[in-house]
């Protein structure tokens, strides 16, 4: 693994690392960064927590220069909390370089105030939501992004997801004439694919693989829905347990809209996260279950991405996502911080390849319904059924459904001792059985050794 020092960086951006306590690259940052010191666009796939956040704040330290008064690199995030996380991670830039402007422009503030700080000059580093940034710059003509020299799209599949595409589409278009770009991402849906090729030249496109990790505290439950809806079979085992907070993860946001709907029309309380929602709704879902206000939350895998709450004690999988290891993090979002989390995986006949690769994965799943006030354990997912044998069966049943239809004392004992009868002489039956084809196995043998003229 190449070192930091390697990339020919200026010692004010190796302070910048240092001070971040970094001492060697992550494998995106390794394969990024070089790329993006050389002006070309890259769109790079890996997951959360990959440090790719720093894959292009490294890179910006680098190239902005101080002593130009203008924007010269912008940042996008599809939600407030995730630019908030970038621009934390970015201040630490102005302790080695304090005359460097950082600023961070999101929905849910007071547009004033950026405003106000606009009028007093420009920064030369923009962080911040798509919608704020479109708003100051094309509504408000006070944010100029017209000489930026780098445009980077954070999580860019959930910006596809929230809708926010379409603000980063009306600015881009008139930033720098050489304008480079930069898309990250965890996954590459084909909806991004025209915007990519609009704005990016020739892009390297970097992914990076990763392990998937499971989290031994977490117990993984199937339930089966036989024949009813993800809504009835939630519904079916709410009195089995009591969660704090639990997340129901849908695969698509019309699913989760639609399954929130009819678990309200059951009397429930929900909260809903995902990208048909309003900015303003779904900041407010955000805040609601950062404070615990619902217990139950229906979301999509992207809208519950950066969720890192410790009071989520449960999640349930309606089905399972297409890239299973979104699965994983599903259940991963509970279990937090040391403590033990139940992840209920509702499932039909269709789900049988997805649960096999699951358990091929190393999950072990506990196959169980709720049925009758209680939890029942069935048979382990794929064991074949064993018929039992119909003989025994039918002599068993004959002693509870036979002629006399009297009672008399002691019945249950002599019925008991019954059935231990009929099973010691199945038992019997079946050591004859074996003495017999030992027998016969053993005759064979002599016989194949005569033959060969072993035995006289």
């Amino acid at each position: 693994m190449k070192k930091f020092e390697e990339f020919n960086l200026s010692a004010d951006t190796l302070a910048f690392i240092h001070k971040n306590g970094f001492t060697e690259p992550t494998p995106i940052q390794e394969q990024v960064i070089p790329y993006v010191l050389k002006g070309k666009d890259v769109i790079g796939l890996s997951k959360t927590g990959s440090g790719k956040s720093h894959a292009y704040l490294i890179p910006i330290m680098e190239k902005t220069d101080p002593l130009r008064h203008e924007v010269q690199a912008v940042v996008t995030a599809p939600t407030r909390e995730l630019a908030v996380q970038i621009y934390e991670k970015a201040k630490v830039m102005k302790e080695i370089r304090p005359d460097l402007d950082i600023r961070l422009f999101t929905g849910g503030r007071e547009k004033s105030r950026d405003l106000e700080s606009l009028r007093h000059g420009q920064p030369q580093i923009v962080i911040g939501t798509p919608g704020r940034i479109k708003d100051l710059f094309l509504n408000e003509g006070q944010l100029r992004l017209d000489k930026a020299d780098l445009l980077v799209v954070d999580e860019a599949d959930m910006t596809l997801e929230y809708g926010f595409l379409d603000e980063i589409d009306a600015f881009a278009g008139r930033m720098g004439e050489n304008l480079q770009m930069l898309a990250f991402s965890a996954t590459m849906p084909d909806q991004l694919k025209p915007f990519i090729r609009k704005y990016m030249h020739h892009p390297l496109t970097i992914q990076m693989g990763e392990k998937v990790r499971f989290n031994p505290e977490i117990h993984h439950v199937l339930v089966p829905c036989y024949h009813h809806t993800y809504a009835e079979t939630i519904r079916c085992i709410l009195p089995g347990f009591q969660p704090y907070v639990c997340l129901i993860f849908c695969n698509t946001r019309e699913e989760a809209s639609s399954l929130a709907e009819e678990l309200r029309g059951y009397g429930m309380k929900i909260n809903e996260l995902h990208g048909d929602l309003p900015s303003r709704k779904r900041k407010q879902a955000l805040k609601d279950l950062e404070a615990s206000n619902h217990t139950f939350v229906v979301c999509t895998d992207l809208a519950a991405r950066g969720i890192d709450i410790d009071t989520v004690t449960h999640v349930i999988s309606c089905g399972f996502p297409d890239d299973l290891e979104y699965y994983v993090h599903r259940a991963g979002r509970t279990g937090r911080a040391g403590a033990s989390g139940t992840c209920y995986a509702l499932y039909h006949e269709s789900d049988d390849a997805s649960i096999r690769s699951l358990m091929k994965l190393g999950i072990h799943f506990d196959h169980m319904r709720y049925h009758n006030d209680e939890w029942q354990t069935l048979r382990p997912y794929g064991q074949k059924y064993q018929k039992k044998d119909d003989e025994l069966a039918r002599k068993i049943a004959m002693i509870y459904t036979g002629k006399n239809k009297k009672v008399k004392p002691g019945y249950k004992k002599k019925r008991q001792k019954q059935i231990e009868m009929i099973h010691r002489h199945k038992k019997r039956d079946l050591i004859r059985q074996k003495i017999r084809e030992e027998k016969k196995a053993m005759y064979k043998e002599r016989q194949i050794a005569k033959n060969r003229g072993e035995l006289k």
